[in-house]
């Protein structure tokens, strides 16, 4: 089992595709997931990319096979569990893709460190202060309670996704059940990224797009086009969708993340 010690909490990864930095096919790709959800998160992206392409995804902290530590986490504890996975893994360089919390870490990572070529920012706010906390602690019920966690899925996909993907949300409550963070890390996770203080973004200088769901009631589309507007080189898309539009309109966003990756690439 892949794993790195931090500091006494060891961290659980994955990596797929045989290209590394500097190789043809591209520079690898990381993941980072939102609060409280596991690797499951990237099932639709991860094996799209990897390939041609190196790609890896990784539990935080209290999520899915990571260790669990006593809350609170900060973003930059977090950052540094990226980080020391990375270099386990010997990646130099990267395209980081993280959604929700996971993109608060992305931020905070690039502006700490130096792996990173590019950023996509999946329904992440400006600010924690944007993040509809209610709605946010409603994607994240009891995990014994099947009901709930069926309920649940309201803010994250679309009435017509739902209906339309009975077996696919069943087995989407599974994964759950089995990979998402334990209560005390999903409160601790929710807990950073409410707390998420952005600090100055003109000073990310990487080029940064941001996709939002039109619906989302975790993360405003206004909190999401401003952040894009914040940075540098930010551009930001509309998706159709709820909080976790990316996984609902899978193919659409891998298309544009591979886009963006590409045209940096070139540039």
């Amino acid at each position: 089992m892949p794993t790195v010690d931090r500091d006494g909490t060891t961290l659980y990864y994955e990596t797929a595709g045989e290209r590394a930095t500097g190789e043809a096919g591209g520079d690898p790709v990381a993941f980072v997931s939102d609060a409280g959800f596991g690797a499951w998160l990237w099932g639709w992206q991860y094996p799209a990319v990897a390939g041609p392409r190196k790609a890896l995804v990784w539990d935080l902290r209290g999520t899915g096979q990571s260790d669990s530590s006593p809350g609170p986490y900060d973003l930059s504890t977090l950052a540094a569990d990226f980080e020391a996975v990375l270099a386990e893994v010997g990646l130099d360089s990267v395209h980081v893709v993280g959604a929700g919390l996971g993109g608060a870490i992305a931020l905070r990572y690039a502006r700490e460190y130096g792996r990173a070529q590019s950023l996509t920012l999946l329904c992440t706010p400006d600010s924690g202060e944007t993040v509809d906390s209610e709605a946010l602690q409603a994607l994240h019920p009891d995990a014994s309670d099947d009901e709930s966690i069926q309920q649940s899925l309201s803010g994250a996909f679309s009435p017509a996704f739902r209906e339309a993907n009975a077996d696919l949300l069943a087995d989407i409550c599974d994964w759950r059940r089995e990979e998402d963070a334990g209560s005390d890390a999903v409160e601790a996770q929710l807990a950073t990224l409410t707390g998420f203080d952005p600090e100055p973004l003109y000073e990310v200088g990487l080029p940064a797009l941001v996709l939002y769901g039109v619906d989302d009631p975790v993360v405003p589309a206004s909190a999401s086009t401003r952040l894009a507007e914040d940075l540098p080189r930010g551009e930001s898309q509309a998706v159709e969708g709820r909080h976790l539009c990316f996984v609902e309109h899978s193919r659409a966003v891998t298309d544009r993340l591979l886009a963006h990756i590409e045209a940096q690439e070139s540039a």
